[in-house]
């Protein structure tokens, strides 16, 4: 079942200048066999224009279809336990448009237990990379436990391509909590998060997100440039982009 996720976004930076900030997020949690062929359910589409819509081509390699792509990254990766639903949770297109800094692959086992998740990252200079992160023993990922991963891809031009991001994931079907905490050779840096109910999707709730904010589509890629010229102006250093990562996948 698509789900619809009103979550809450938290972002702190620690140093050298203190900025945090706070805002609303749409968010949909799609079964990956929903992504397998273009359909459109009221307000909601795969593939096809809508209000709400996702786009197949916006997520994996780009060369096979999504639901497929994910399935062999668990293969490449040898992660056989995820054997279970895949679920992607995304910002959906309002409009035909969006920015998703970040999109979660969350492969769970027959058991419904979660085993992976993949959390797939754009910056704006339409790059994208992924990270993805399981137990070495590959054990079931529990609310309390914490993934890392050593940080690859240049997503500010505020932060170096250095140090190492501490993933956490709360997940059931009612409710999901994610932080990601990015910490280098002197301390926690940065810390964000992403929480919130969700629901079943339906065309009405669709209907009431988007008159509650119509312009929800320019929300995200605004917010982000609008920090960066807070970040600017407190006078936080700049770092010239590198090349990204040979490989589009890291661990």
């Amino acid at each position: 079942m698509i789900r619809l996720l009103s979550a809450r976004i938290f972002h702190c930076r620690l140093r050298p200048r203190v900025n945090r900030f706070r805002y609303g997020a749409l968010y949909v949690t799609v079964p990956t066999e929903a992504l397998a062929k273009p359909s459109r359910t009221g307000l909601f589409s795969v593939d096809r224009a809508n209000l709400f819509s996702v786009r197949s081509r916006d997520y994996g390699d780009g060369t096979i279809a999504p639901h497929l792509w994910i399935r062999q990254v668990l293969n490449e990766w040898a992660v056989p336990q995820a054997d279970g639903e895949i679920v992607l949770m995304t910002i959906p297109r309002v409009l035909g448009y969006a920015f998703n800094p970040v999109s979660f692959w969350c492969c769970f086992d027959r058991e419904k237990r979660l085993r992976a998740v993949l959390a797939e990252v754009s910056n704006t200079f339409g790059e994208r990379h992924s990270y993805l992160c399981f137990h070495e023993d590959r054990r079931p990922i529990l609310a309390d436990d914490t993934l890392k991963a050593s940080k690859v891809f240049h997503v500010s031009p505020f932060i170096d391509v250095a140090g190492e991001y501490a993933f956490r994931f709360s997940m059931t079907p009612e409710h999901i909590a994610i932080s990601i905490t990015l910490s280098d050779d002197k301390g926690v840096l940065l810390q964000t998060s992403v929480a919130g109910a969700t629901q079943p999707l339906t065309s009405a709730r669709i209907l009431v997100a988007f008159l509650g904010n119509p312009l929800y589509a320019l929300k995200i890629i605004s917010l982000i440039h609008y920090q960066a010229v807070k970040l600017f102006l407190k006078g936080i250093g700049h770092f010239r982009k590198p090349a990204p990562p040979a490989s589009t996948i890291s661990h």
